[in-house]
């Protein structure tokens, strides 16, 4: 237990006999104080979707996708049917007579797509031997899907772009023009979405016949990233964000597509050094890269190689960040709130950031607490004393606040159920659910009351 609390692991052995275990009570901020591990797959669990209040799917590169009750840990289905590694996932909800029903959909490298009922663990229909007119077969793994729920349609993106109807009926198709295929998909006002590809955003028009026949048209191609798009999202009603691998980041006007603002993540090399002192440290590509984004439509949490940068959408500035965060690239970002926010990362780790004013020195902010452990992994939260973040007026720096330890492997991505837990996945073929320890405890003792009133035993 003594390990668990100074945030080191047990030997698997021994963290097998109790499902449920406590992680102490030293980060005063973070609730998760205990945890349940979920076990079922076989290989990295990539992907996690939330179906309702208390349901989650998860899917990775065994083929499996399982429904979890996130109440009690519960696997609730396991869906069977691909044979090769799922490579998207989402949920479509629409409306099956007065009420209204929430399926999955998959796609795979096995060049299907998927639709299930959650509820029964059916395979309602599927697509199968979707043919390719792109040569690299590294292509097929960027699959990813978007559903337009006013339209009830849904679309897939990877080698082609395809439109689908919820009978799983193809409506519309387009050849993308890009060897590295379309990575990511988002849906933008008056019916168009934006399609990453390679260093380009593609908008497409979405039209709807008097016959109810779907059409789509490219509009417009937006070329001002140098590099390859890693991440795309929607800000708010009126603005898309986008994030390269030279760690470009680049809000958009949701409706004439033009761009916003502009941020260029960069460390600014010292004075001092000398021309061949900067070519020596230059950043390496994965510690600039945006490896994700998210946002609460105030602010832009970008994920850097393996630090955390808090975008401000009213003033264009970096309002708050942590050069390093995490030991390795961070994967996953979640806003908590306008102050608290969460990480995950491939060195295992999940961890909770407060922002917070700079100390009045110069020095980068003190770990705090943490600073004393080194949680279970070496302390590399110091960088080259060369660089330095350009200064900007009333700049912030993130602290930590909590450190979920759990996961022995790279922690994929997690999804939040506010009150009722947090779930994360990983490489080390597991699910976490992470819960409030207080909260457990009172229902807990809640439950016992009422099982004793119910017996006669007060």
């Amino acid at each position: 237990m003594l390990r668990w609390i100074l945030g080191g692991r047990e030997a698997p052995g021994s963290v097998e006999k109790s499902p449920v275990l406590c992680i102490g009570e030293e980060q005063p901020k973070n609730c998760f104080t205990e945890l349940q591990v979920l076990k079922g797959h076989f290989d990295i669990v990539r992907f996690l979707v939330q179906i309702d209040d208390f349901r989650c799917a998860s899917a990775g590169d065994d083929g499996l996708i399982l429904v979890w009750n996130i109440e009690t840990g519960e696997r609730l289905q396991e869906l069977r049917g691909h044979s090769q590694q799922i490579t998207a996932i989402t949920t479509f909800t629409c409306k099956n007579g007065p009420t209204l029903h929430t399926s999955l959909i998959t796609a795979s490298s096995d060049r299907s797509l998927s639709l299930w009922n959650p509820d029964t663990g059916n395979r309602v229909q599927t697509i199968s031997d979707l043919q390719s007119s792109v040569k690299d077969p590294a292509v097929c793994l960027s699959q990813c899907l978007l559903v337009l729920e006013r339209l009830c349609v849904w679309v897939s993106g990877g080698e082609e772009l395809c439109a689908w109807n919820k009978d799983f009926q193809l409506q519309c198709q387009k050849q993308n023009h890009s060897d590295t295929g379309i990575t990511a998909l988002i849906e933008l006002p008056k019916n168009c979405i934006a399609a990453a590809m390679d260093k380009e955003i593609v908008i497409y028009r979405l039209t709807v016949s008097i016959d109810s026949s779907l059409s789509m048209a490219e509009i417009r191609c937006l070329s001002d990233h140098q590099d390859q798009i890693r991440a795309l999202i929607n800000v708010n009603d009126r603005l898309f964000a986008s994030g390269s691998h030279a760690g470009e980041l680049i809000l958009w006007d949701a409706i004439d597509w033009n761009v916003f603002a502009y941020e260029h993540i960069l460390w600014e090399e010292s004075q001092a050094c000398t021309q061949s002192e900067i070519r020596l440290a230059a950043p390496k590509p994965s510690e600039m890269s945006i490896q994700h984004l998210t946002t609460n439509g105030k602010h832009v949490l970008a994920a850097v190689g393996s630090g955390l940068y808090v975008y401000s959408v009213l003033t264009k500035t970096v309002v708050a960040y942590r050069k390093v965060a995490h030991d390795s690239n961070v994967l996953h970002t979640m806003m908590l709130s306008d102050s608290e926010l969460m990480s995950c990362s491939e060195d295992g780790s999940v961890r909770m950031w407060e922002i917070q004013d700079l100390p009045l020195t110069a020095e980068p902010a003190s770990p705090g607490f943490f600073g004393m452990w080194t949680f279970g992994r070496p302390n590399k939260q110091t960088g080259p004393p060369s660089k330095k973040v350009i200064d900007v007026p009333n700049t912030r720096t993130l602290e930590l606040t909590g450190d979920l330890i759990g996961h022995s492997g790279a922690v994929q991505m997690f999804v939040s159920f506010g009150e009722n837990g947090l779930v994360t996945c990983s490489a080390d073929h597991l699910l976490i659910l992470w819960k409030n320890g207080e909260r457990q405890s009172r229902l807990r003792s809640l439950a016992l009351f009422q099982k004793l009133e119910e017996n006669g035993g007060l």
